[in-house]
């Protein structure tokens, strides 16, 4: 009987399932809003969400729609058809790619349309280029699919931007597909068109999908231009899955609306994988979307306004602190700092040797939340949000400066 039970025991929890790794990023984040609950002063620069508040059209919309019964009941898996189009017609207006209603899945925030992509082109043993550093849920979406995430590293050397060399160097007969970030979550790296397009075409020669993440396509700064693969590599077009959603851009990363764009029978087929899992997204926050998508961009170019002025202080404060090296962020709302020269450093009676362990002394002694490079595949770095108040950041920035320069 106890062999019994300790088998039982043993196969208690799936391997697939117990071989996930927690969100670090919404970790650190959880962390953070304890201790603000207990009563501390930290400020976080953990969590990748917009401070502002959803724009009030977009909330305007969302009550009316509770108050109409069409919308308490089920709808088609794929999303509602308005918002199908409407989808279809926003990617055409921002960044160019003509697709059709048919091919966009509306998905439960942009993390189901991840894991849509990959359980669509993986098949178990697949291999998948991942650019490094990366966004912490990648490599876990690839592996739930089946698949084997093949790290590509791209230091600060390079920008954080991989070489179609470096692919090459990493494909074999087993590489299924690349997944593609521009602009980059951690590292707030923007890819020039001619390398978007050198990759593209790597990738189309090779007849390998590529799944690009695009949340992030509205928020560049300093000259830099975001650019959509299959746009700039069309016969690309038929082998690639196009990521996005309403988190980032419209302030609404607690609505739960992302979408996949592709080709349509993937799109059917992540549908009915969808329809098994999820079914339709809330009808609420589906109607709310409509309303972000089908709208001017007036409230969003308010809100970069205001994550590029952040985003010239924070690189500022964080280049002058001692033993911090920082590459200038171009798109997204992070920087994503070198703290290697505070390694190895008595600190508080403490000598962090990695990225994780400064972490935890920040949030411990100087009540700063930040998360640690480790979990995007980049020891020695930390990622630091400018997507929070400006006054808060400062003082979070020179918590974080005042703390280094005891160990210098």
């Amino acid at each position: 009987m106890a062999r019994v039970s300790a088998a039982i025991a043993t196969h208690r929890i799936s391997a697939r399932a117990g071989a996930v790794s927690p969100s670090a990023t919404l970790t650190v984040d959880a962390k953070a809003k304890a201790l603000q609950a207990a009563g501390e002063h930290v400020i976080g620069f953990g969590a990748g969400e917009p401070d502002f508040p959803t724009p009030e059209h977009i909330v305007e919309a969302a009550i009316a729609a509770c108050r109409d019964p069409k919308n308490h009941h089920y709808t088609p898996t794929p999303g509602l058809p308005e918002l199908r189009q409407a989808i279809a017609a926003k990617t055409a207006r921002d960044s160019g790619l003509e697709v059709t209603p048919a091919q966009v899945l509306v998905t439960n925030g942009g993390k189901q349309a991840v894991a849509n992509a990959f359980t669509v082109v993986c098949d178990p043993g697949d291999e998948v280029l991942v650019c490094a550093p990366y966004w912490t849920t990648y490599p876990e979406a690839i592996a739930l699919a089946g698949g084997t995430p093949v790290v590509v590293h791209a230091g600060a050397d390079q920008g954080f931007r991989v070489t179609v060399a470096q692919l090459e160097a990493a494909a074999t007969d087993r590489t299924t597909a690349l997944l593609f970030v521009s602009p980059s979550n951690p590292t707030g790296a923007v890819y020039p068109r001619a390398e978007i397009e050198a990759i593209g075409r790597w990738a189309a020669e090779r007849g390998i999908w590529v799944v690009t993440d695009e949340i992030y396509e509205h928020l560049v700064y300093g000259g830099a231009e975001q650019h959509s693969m299959p746009v700039v590599v069309p016969e690309l077009a038929d082998r690639c899955i196009v990521v996005n959603g309403v988190a980032k851009t419209y302030a609404m990363t607690g609505w739960r609306v992302g979408w996949m764009i592709g080709p349509v029978d993937a799109v059917i087929a992540a549908t009915n994988v969808q329809s098994h899992e999820t079914s339709n997204v809330a009808n609420v926050s589906q109607r709310a979307a409509l309303a972000a998508v089908g709208g001017d961009l007036a409230d969003v170019a308010a809100m970069r306004e205001a994550f590029d002025r952040r985003r010239k202080t924070m690189l500022e404060l964080v280049r002058a602190m001692p033993g911090v090296t920082c590459e200038e962020p171009r798109g997204a709302f992070y920087a994503f700092p070198n703290v290697e020269g505070v390694l190895g450093r008595e600190l508080r009676g403490s000598i962090p040797r990695t990225s994780e362990e400064l972490a935890t002394l920040c949030i411990d002694e100087a009540k700063v939340a930040v998360v640690p490079g480790e979990a995007f595949g980049a020891p020695g770095y930390v990622r630091l949000s400018y997507a929070l108040a400006d006054d808060a950041m400062i003082e979070g920035l020179t918590r974080l400066g005042d703390l280094f320069a005891e160990a210098f």
